[in-house]
């Protein structure tokens, strides 16, 4: 059986910003906090990449010096009110952008967490135009927390992918981790596939670990979750075990799968043998839970 408390720290998992749910449709609210001296914008390319500073750092504008684009409300934190422009195209100016996945290393949790925000958010709007049921126009409304169309007037919300991730351990406490075929060679992680519909997450475990290296698992313990706006999952964590460590790769989705204890994984992860996944995922959270602490290392 597998025994596992929550993941005692996942990256992004607490937001430290108000998100105002309550303010959102107060179109009031909006022009006034717009117009307020403390009101910072964070602005989204059409990439769905941030604004930065000329230090490598997310820049916070005021809203006199924000470009031209639909305003997004994301929230507060302390005494400022933070937007999300999403600028029009060309009009950032020479001002630089970075993707999420360069950004992460150097951000204060309270602005991962207006960051994570704002990246899905960004994405979500970006994506979704037109009216999924008419094809017609649509228009943000709510401060962003929906879109309307313009022509039948169906309300559409961003939607989240709900995806498992699992370190899979057997009767000797190894775990099995998976080489994708889209990563690096070396590069080692739990396994992980999106919930389908009508499916349960445990259900999801089950079939991705028979999916990708044909194991049977027969115990599956949820430890925590990590939004992952990359572009739109939740990222839902397990572990799971299996009887019969005896596993066959798909060879598509995963070229090469390995047991590891936790002295192979040390002398793996040190040598540069193995490359972990990093250290603001959920898959790396898994991986040090099991092994009880940092391990070197990561891609």
């Amino acid at each position: 059986m597998v025994e596992r408390r929550p993941l005692a720290k996942v990256n992004f998992s607490t937001d430290l910003h108000d998100r105002l749910s309550h303010q959102r449709g107060d179109p009031e609210f909006h022009r006034s906090a717009w117009k307020a001296a403390t009101t910072r914008v964070l602005v989204a390319d059409e990439r769905g990449r941030l604004a930065v500073t000329s230090q490598g750092g997310l820049a916070y504008l005021s809203t006199g010096d924000a470009p031209e684009g639909d305003r997004l409300l994301l929230g507060r934190v302390g005494d400022a009110v933070y937007f999300l422009v999403l600028a029009i195209p060309g009009m950032l100016g020479d001002r630089a952008a970075m993707s999420l996945r360069e950004l992460f290393g150097g951000l204060e949790a309270w602005e991962a967490s207006l960051a994570v925000h704002a990246v899905g958010v960004a994405n979500w709007h970006r994506a979704h135009p037109r009216c999924a049921r008419c094809g017609g126009l649509t228009e943000i409304v709510g401060g962003g927390e929906s879109r309307r169309c313009l022509d039948c007037g169906s309300s559409h919300f961003p939607r989240t992918d709900p995806a498992v991730i699992m370190l899979v351990v057997d009767d000797d406490d190894r775990v099995l981790l998976g080489h994708n075929a889209q990563r690096p060679d070396g590069w080692f992680s739990a396994l992980a596939g999106f919930v389908e519909p009508g499916e349960s997450l445990e259900a999801a475990v089950r079939r991705e670990v028979a999916e990708e290296v044909g194991l049977v698992v027969d115990d599956v313990v949820y430890v925590g979750s990590q939004p992952w706006p990359l572009p739109s999952s939740l990222m839902l964590g397990f572990f799971a075990h299996t009887p019969d460590p005896a596993f066959e790769v798909d060879g598509e989705e995963i070229t090469e799968a390995r047991w590891f204890t936790r002295r192979e994984m040390l002398k793996a992860a040190e040598t540069g043998a193995v490359l972990l996944p990093g250290g603001v995922s959920i898959a790396r959270a898994l991986v040090e839970d099991w092994y009880g602490g940092p391990l070197p290392g990561s891609w």
